[in-house]
């Protein structure tokens, strides 16, 4: 087997017209980083192999399951630790992002590797989701959250408090916008500076009332519009553009996730049942 060195990046937006953040998708056999920093937090998950790191003066490993935070300005490495070589995803984050929701000034993370499997499992999920479709409302719904939920777990930051008087009616504002700008819906950060929240605060009273993040909730309402326009016998690959979806592969993800079917397999089932009730009626 040849040597695999193999890296793609996605760039998402955080909302429309927000700022970037950057995804890396990297599986080295034998590439070695040369010592260097990034002016943003690193933040990856190591998903297969081990990667060895060259970090505050001393070495760092890493597994299947590691988050590793490599904190802005910090020199390091990175390399195989084995003849497996390593694998992972990693996300770029400006420091902002993971003081929203945390008091004490920017997150110090003492220990750079962590054990959190529920957190890793959430990151890889959003990860590999966004990579796949950088749709900017469902990277401003998860990946702001996950960060606050990384400092708060890990780091020298304190958590400020939860509660959001008036949760009920701020979700309710933000469900009526995002449904009103269905083809193009508004950022979660202008919605919060127009309700006069942070963006963590919005996101939790979106949660705690409905259940999901927006990004959850537009896309059920999406899905709910295009099972119309399908059972007026439009085709998907039109539906998706009409709904807000980035494209027909992108309406079928969601279709499938909330009713467990593609959007050609239930157009197809009404048009089905329609033609076999009004064959009924004329043999009647």
């Amino acid at each position: 087997m040849g040597i695999r060195e193999q890296a793609s990046w996605t760039r998402a937006r955080l909302g429309r017209a927000g700022p970037p953040l950057d995804l890396l998708t990297a599986h080295f056999d034998s590439h070695v980083y040369a010592p260097h920093a990034h002016d943003e937090f690193t933040i990856g998950v190591t998903v297969g192999g081990s990667e060895v790191i060259a970090y505050r003066g001393g070495h760092i490993h890493s597994y299947p399951g590691s988050i590793v935070v490599l904190e802005p300005g910090e020199m390091h490495t990175g390399g195989p630790a084995a003849c497996d070589g390593y694998a992972y995803q990693a996300l770029y984050a400006e420091p902002a992002l993971l003081t929203d929701g945390t008091l004490g000034g920017l997150p110090h993370f003492r220990d750079p590797v962590l054990h959190d499997p529920e957190l890793a499992v959430a990151l890889r999920a959003a990860h590999t989701d966004i990579s796949a479709c950088p749709d900017p409302l469902e990277a401003e719904s998860r990946l702001p959250w996950l960060l606050t939920a990384l400092a708060r777990r890990h780091s020298t930051a304190r958590a400020t408090d939860d509660t959001v008087p008036g949760a009920g009616h701020i979700a309710r504002s933000v469900r009526d916008r995002l449904a009103d700008e269905l083809l193009d819906p508004p950022s979660l950060a202008a919605l919060a500076t127009d309700l006069g929240l942070s963006r963590y605060q919005l996101l939790r009273a979106f949660r705690t009332t409905m259940g999901v993040p927006p990004y959850a909730w537009l896309a059920q309402h999406r899905v709910a519009r295009a099972k119309g326009l399908l059972e007026a016998g439009l085709r998907p690959a039109e539906v998706a553009g009409l709904v807000g979806f980035a494209d027909q592969a992108h309406l079928t993800r969601w279709f499938r996730r909330v009713l467990g079917v593609t959007p050609a397999a239930y157009r197809n089932s009404v048009h089905v049942t329609a033609y076999r009730n009004s064959v009924q009626d004329t043999v009647g």
